[in-house]
């Protein structure tokens, strides 16, 4: 696969913020800050973010390294939202919002970089042009344009019985 080992260990890392991810959304509807799921999720994306930064296939500073920076920057912002009010407010709002778009980000470069890498013999895209790129994208942003919605109408229910 052509992995360095910093590029390995960003990948475990990523593994593990997905994983941390898709645990917190099925306990809890959201990635909850309050639990350890969702702890996990912010760390290790923030070192999945980091590290991305020292990984490039195509030499210097790249609109992948942005992608990166806007991600760390989302999930930042997300955690001090979270550590700074407290309650059923509008930064709850915003919190979840920005954890599920930082989630659905990291798996532009996750689809992509799988999709062209596996499975090693034939991998199944042959450049992140490639069709079938953009169509797993384009469900991944009906399911994070969905999941959205659902997450704001249960806040706003939970927040209307215990206001």
């Amino acid at each position: 696969m052509g992995l360095s080992p910093l590029g390995i260990f960003h990948t475990l890392i990523g593994i593990t913020a997905i994983v941390a991810a898709i645990v917190s959304y099925t306990k809890y509807g959201k990635i909850n800050l309050a639990e350890l799921s969702g702890k996990t999720y912010a760390y290790s994306t923030i070192i999945t973010s980091l590290t991305a930064l020292g990984i490039s296939k195509h030499g210097g500073f790249n609109p992948g390294h942005v992608f990166s920076l806007f991600i760390l920057i989302l999930v930042i912002v997300a955690y001090l939202l979270y550590a700074r009010k407290k309650g059923n407010n509008s930064s709850r709002y915003v919190e979840n919002f920005l954890l599920s778009f930082s989630f659905f980000l990291s798996w532009v470069p996750t689809i992509n970089e799988t999709f062209t890498r596996v499975p090693l013999a034939q991998p199944l895209a042959k450049s992140p042009s490639d069709p079938i790129i953009a169509q797993t994208l384009l469900f991944l942003l009906v399911l994070f344009i969905a999941g959205s919605i659902f997450q704001f109408l249960k806040q706003k229910k939970m927040n209307t019985v215990n206001p």
